[in-house]
């Protein structure tokens, strides 16, 4: 059986992770594989114009996304957030559905097969699967110990990550601009002469799974909410900081590549047509901005990022030991090459992403239904919000049109074949199958029968909650006078400081 996390559920959270490793967690604790690899494959596939636009389009849909969760999450902070709230507010098959797509979601053999592709920079000679038992070794045992020794671990290398992502914006551009002499940059020229927008809407259409793949963790927040201490306070602060984490790691990211490397260029990561894979395009840049010795340390910094997030992957989802299982897959490299199976990874943790956001907005309505249906007032809830309904359903009607388009791109793209639109669609048919498996075993074995669906009234929003019903303007107030006494305690040890320097001197 595999070895699962506490939750509220099966026992006691730790209340263990501290605001500023929730904080870090939320502005640079998921970075990694996306970013760092795979955007090289949408401005490859369909021009640095399309991938931009995806990003940014997708950047909406996944803001809407952590705001919708943040509600929740911050009310009832638990670990496991997903398949929790699916199973208290829509049904017991949604909660089942989401949690074995979010594992999906954290597929493992991805990070360590891009582990693999950053490490054949330096070498060659050990294979994906070799490098892979280097790694997932330690990583595992990490996930072993307290939570406070993963929220230390993931504090510093999500730093590492967020200092690594704003030197390469900042060299980016000054060297795009023709601010590093001796190394003319490419300028504007990427997005002229109509290399912007090549391939039509198919090739736009699927940069959007890349997109998917690259912004995949920004809901870890809510996953970590359960083990923070006062979420209260904590998770609405690192919801908002969402915001900036999206314009500036991916939007500002993604448009810096596309400035500085041309769609045609061969050290792009075109996984999808070649299985012989280049550098990260970040290492790339450094080298052709003059920084050719630096490109060693970017490149370690970039495996410390991939490291992170595998590490995320084992923190997001509590079946470790089946988490450490398929993790082995990742000795399929040696059989079809890097680039084949990180893209068929790529594309089934990308549309996992997608459905379980998705789900989450209709999560989000079920939710604020019944807190409506049960007379609740919203002066109890941390974090309300703003425009509800709009947000979640903006996420729905996103997901929905998104997978249109990704269907759309399956099917028109050249030359055609099968395995395109198998490759799309794997995690669609699989969510099916989840909820489908379990409303059978429910029909067939629970007895009594339920409802399927959580009658309004019944839904369960004390289990677990922050505060109970009337209890938020007293915890705020309290909260209020804890800050005033703490400010006036710093006021007074400045002035005692200051009186002291004052007779001395």
């Amino acid at each position: 059986m595999p070895l699962l996390r506490q939750t509220s559920l099966l026992g006691n959270t730790s209340r263990s992770m501290r605001s500023r490793h929730l904080m870090m967690i939320a502005i640079g604790g998921t970075i990694g594989t996306g970013i760092f690899l795979s955007a090289g494959s949408s401005i490859a596939l369909a021009g640095p114009g399309s991938a931009l636009l995806s990003y940014v389009i997708v950047g909406i849909f996944v803001y809407a996304v952590v705001i919708s969760l943040g509600e929740m999450a911050s009310f009832i902070p638990v670990s496991g957030a997903f398949s929790v709230f699916g199973t208290r507010f829509v049904s017991d098959a949604m909660g089942f559905t989401l949690g074995w797509c979010y594992w999906l979601q954290w597929y493992i053999s991805s990070e360590l097969t891009a582990a693999a592709i950053i490490l054949q920079y330096w070498t060659p000679k050990l294979q994906a699967w070799e490098w892979a038992i280097i790694i997932i070794i330690p990583v595992f045992a990490l996930q072993l110990i307290h939570v406070r020794v993963y929220g230390e671990s993931e504090y510093w290398l999500a730093l590492i990550k967020v200092l690594l992502v704003v030197l390469f914006i900042i060299v980016g551009l000054i060297w795009d601009w023709g601010g590093v002499k001796g190394h003319p940059g490419p300028g504007l020229s990427n997005f002229q002469n109509g290399q912007a927008f090549v391939g039509g809407f198919s090739a736009f259409a699927q940069t959007f799974v890349y997109a998917f793949f690259s912004f995949g963790g920004v809901e870890l927040v809510a996953v970590a909410a359960g083990e923070s201490e006062n979420p209260h306070k904590s998770v609405p602060r690192a919801i908002k900081a969402t915001f900036t984490r999206i314009t500036l790691f991916y939007i500002l990211t993604i448009l810096t590549i596309g400035l500085c490397i041309n769609y045609k260029d061969p050290t792009l990561l075109n996984a999808a047509y070649d299985s012989d894979v280049a550098a990260s395009p970040l290492t790339v840049v450094f080298v052709r901005a003059g920084f050719k010795p630096a490109s060693h340390v970017v490149n370690a910094v970039l495996l410390t990022a991939v490291l992170s997030a595998a590490n995320s992957c084992f923190y997001a989802i509590p079946a470790l030991l089946a988490s450490l299982a398929t993790g082995c897959l990742t000795f399929l490299t040696t059989i079809w090459g890097q680039g084949v199976v990180f893209t068929w990874l790529l594309n089934l943790t990308g549309i996992s992403a997608l459905l379980v956001w998705g789900s989450i907005g209709v999560v989000s309505l079920r939710f604020r239904l019944a807190y409506r249906a049960q007379g609740r007032s919203l002066r109890d809830l941390p974090y309300t919000q703003p425009l509800f309904p709009l947000l979640p359903i903006t996420v729905i009607i996103l997901a929905v049109l998104m997978f249109i388009a990704e269907g759309y791109a399956a099917v028109k793209q050249t030359p055609f074949s099968p395995k395109n639109i198998v490759a799309t669609y794997i995690g669609v048919a699989l969510y099916v199958l989840f909820y489908g498996g379990y409303v059978i075993y429910e029909r067939l074995y629970l007895k009594p029968r339920r409802p399927h669906f959580v009658p309004l009234l019944q839904v369960d929003l004390v289990t677990d909650a922050v505060w109970q019903e009337g209890e938020g303007d007293q915890v705020r107030e309290k909260d209020r006078q804890q800050e005033l006494a703490k400010r006036e305690s710093r006021g007074l040890k400045k002035s005692f400081v200051w009186s002291i320097f004052r007779h001395i001197y």
